[in-house]
């Protein structure tokens, strides 16, 4: 009887072995690094964002954002994917500059919050333009990557 509870017992030992070994498989230092690659994508994807609104090019928002992603701009207004990517198409804002500063990034499982502040320089009807927002995006990291599910943009006063 001694017998068949040890063995009984090592049986299910050796039957739990591989969920813990599955829950070891990353130290400390390996969960680390992939949380930094994960912080310095998001934080590119920023930079990215900015570029692409400096050129009026939709491409990058196509990729990146969701399909249904929900924005609010600067002036308050609700946009879904469709509506954003026509904004950023038509704009008549011609910048000279458009950079992302102060992007900060906190990371929940697999969603991401990132704050950041938008300069934005240029021209619209031939007078220049300065203009300041803080923007945050929440991202879903899924089969695709990341991907922007919501953004807010606050025009800063001046």
């Amino acid at each position: 009887m001694r017998f068949f509870i040890h063995l009984l017992l090592s049986y299910l030992f050796l039957a739990m072995v591989p969920a813990l070994r599955a829950q070891d498989i990353q130290d400390p230092r390996e969960r680390a690094a992939e949380a930094e690659m994960h912080r310095q994508e998001l934080y590119n994807l920023e930079s990215e964002t900015a570029r692409a609104l400096q050129w009026n090019s939709t491409a990058f928002f196509r990729r990146v954002y969701s399909e249904d992603f929900i924005g609010i701009g600067g002036s308050g207004e609700i946009m879904d994917k469709t509506k954003y990517l026509n904004a950023v198409q038509s704009s008549p804002i011609k910048y000279s500059s458009f950079i992302a500063s102060d992007i900060r990034v906190r990371i929940y499982q697999d969603t991401a919050v990132v704050s950041c502040l938008w300069s934005a320089h240029g021209t619209v009807e031939g007078r220049s333009i300065s203009r300041q927002y803080r923007v945050t995006h929440i991202y879903i990291n899924g089969m695709r990557g990341w991907q922007a599910v919501s953004s807010q943009e606050t025009l800063l006063p001046g």
